[in-house]
């Protein structure tokens, strides 16, 4: 349908207004912007690996006040401050890393003082056995 020598997308509808939809008075001079700020990377609470620090050996209670932090850290998140949320999330994180070297460091100690028990319990009982 062609009116007037205009091209077919050009023709306004029956009764409306060009460029005018339901609801709005007047589409120039209601242009709306939505302005979305999304950080490059959410701060992180650490909180898995807190529990796993607390339920593991807990050495010093390092898990506890990691578990603390970590807490800290999400409710910060939560609430909107990611600076105070990154910091909370830092020092769970020191802790975390604190608790899990000494706790490997004590698993290694056992397992090396069993092996030598183990060697020596086994040369004892054989160097007895040979005596008689």
């Amino acid at each position: 349908m062609n009116v007037e020598g205009r091209q077919a997308e050009f023709v306004p509808l029956q009764g409306g207004r060009e460029g005018v939809y339901r609801g709005q008075l007047n589409a120039a001079a209601m242009v709306q912007h939505t302005t979305v700020n999304i950080p490059a990377e959410l701060p992180q609470d650490h909180i898995i690996w807190s529990l796993c620090n607390l339920v593991y050996c807990n050495p010093l209670c390092l898990g506890l006040a990691a578990l603390i932090y970590s807490i800290k850290a999400r409710d910060r998140k939560v609430a909107g401050d990611l600076v105070g949320a990154r910091s909370y999330g830092a020092t769970a994180r020191c802790f975390n890393i604190v608790s899990t070297v000494l706790i490997s460091i004590i698993i290694l100690i056992i397992i090396i003082a069993v092996a030598v028990l183990i060697k020596n319990l086994t040369s004892m009982f054989t160097y007895r056995s040979t005596s008689y």
